[in-house]
């Protein structure tokens, strides 16, 4: 047995990541459905590692726990400092409506995993890994709370949960265009605001208060620290919430929450705190390194069971995100133009991630026509505000099975 400490497990997961990011830039398929390189890097050792303990040749044993749970502490609290409950008011009442929509698609999904799970004979808890955690959740949220429900005592929860989240991103990137393109030549609709240019959201601005009185080093150990004191309260209420309540919630909630706090907090009290630059790469680091380390560790000798009953439930997922789409969301969003493109990143990143979702509008809009309020709606919805609704979803489910 080979057994690799902590240290030398986060240097494994860095030159994986580098990795994933080599295959990727050189395989234009992935580029295409956007798989995340950590997913390819962390997914190819995992490979090798199986193949290795099958043949009885080597067995490789991680010390992963800690930074894998400090980076995915560090990841959620900047989903929460990017929370900007402003961002809502501009986006008015498309941006309201596609926010609950999400929301009830969270909802459905979870209950299409549960109840698959039962006619198929696998724990309610795994077909919840199939649920709105990988699917709406992404990668990040299915290898978050697949701990979680592993450390529960379901085996391979966490495999399950971050081989559903494939799955998924794969399928989102492959129908969410033929189904707009579906929309816009069944109903004949046309952009309205065709001479306008696209403008994504998601990207994030520097804070140039901070950027004319301090150096990038210090702007960027401020960031740091306030990262680390939203995760230091937040683990801390979290904690102390589970216990008094019994209530089982992952350890980044608290942390995600007081990010959100804090982050309204400097934003109405002008208070220029927050460079939402530095936030995002620590951010993404973060994620890289969560997802890489996650997809290291997973068993894929104890998926072989469940491949079955996890194919069919994603395949169910997909099928009622598409009806749901076509027949609730496009209708109630307008059933216009922009409705439509809507679509497109609606059925991304409720299958898979925000990357997939704007990859699906930059598809769409270059051959159909601009669709401004897409990426005010999609970026902000699926990149900042999908969290706050998923985390109390998933985790009610959670604690109810």
């Amino acid at each position: 047995m080979l057994e690799l400490d902590a240290i030398t497990t986060l240097a494994l997961a860095s030159m994986l990541y580098l990795l994933g990011i080599y295959i990727v830039n050189h395989v234009s398929i992935l580029r295409k459905l956007c798989i995340p390189a950590p997913v390819i890097g962390g997914l190819l050792f995992s490979i090798l590692v199986a193949i290795l303990q099958s043949t009885q040749i080597l067995t490789i044993k991680l010390d992963s726990e800690f930074i894998q749970n400090f980076f995915m502490l560090a990841f959620f609290t900047t989903i929460g400092l990017g929370a900007s409950l402003k961002l809502l008011r501009l986006g008015g009442k498309v941006l309201i409506l596609y926010f609950i929509f999400c929301g009830i698609l969270a909802i459905f999904q979870n209950l299409i995993g549960i109840s698959l799970a039962k006619v198929l004979n696998i724990s309610p808890l795994l077909g919840l890994t199939a649920g709105s955690m990988s699917m709406e959740g992404g990668h990040g949220n299915a290898a978050a709370y697949g701990q979680t429900i592993q450390s529960m005592g379901i085996d391979s929860a966490l495999t399950a949960a971050l081989a559903a989240a494939t799955l998924g991103l794969v399928a989102g990137g492959l129908i969410g265009g033929p189904v707009v393109k579906f929309l816009i030549t069944k109903y004949n609709l046309k952009p309205e605001n065709a001479e306008e240019t696209t403008k994504d959201y998601g990207n994030v601005k520097s804070n140039e208060y901070l950027r004319n009185r301090m150096n990038p080093t210090t702007i960027f150990f401020l960031q740091f620290t306030i990262v680390a004191i939203c995760m230091a309260i937040g683990s801390y209420l979290g904690n102390t919430f589970s216990d008094l309540t019994g209530i089982n919630i992952p350890i980044y909630v608290g942390a995600m929450f007081v990010a959100v706090i804090i982050r309204n907090i400097s934003e109405y009290n002008n208070l220029n705190l927050i460079d939402m630059k530095f936030i995002d790469n620590i951010g993404d680091i973060s994620l890289s390194l969560f997802l890489s380390i996650a997809l290291m560790s997973i068993q894929l000798t104890e998926i072989y069971q469940l491949a079955i009953p996890l194919i069919i439930i994603v395949l169910i997922q997909v099928l009622f995100i598409v009806l749901f789409s076509v027949f609730i969301v496009f209708r109630g969003l307008g059933k216009n133009y922009d409705a439509a493109v809507m679509i497109g990143g609606f059925i991304g990143h409720g299958l898979g991630a925000t990357p997939n979702a704007m990859a699906n509008l930059d598809v769409i809009t270059k051959k159909f026509g601009a669709s401004p309020k897409s990426y005010l709606v999609v970026p902000i919805v699926g990149a900042f505000l999908i969290d706050l609704l998923g985390v109390p979803i998933v985790t009610t489910f959670i604690n109810i099975f």
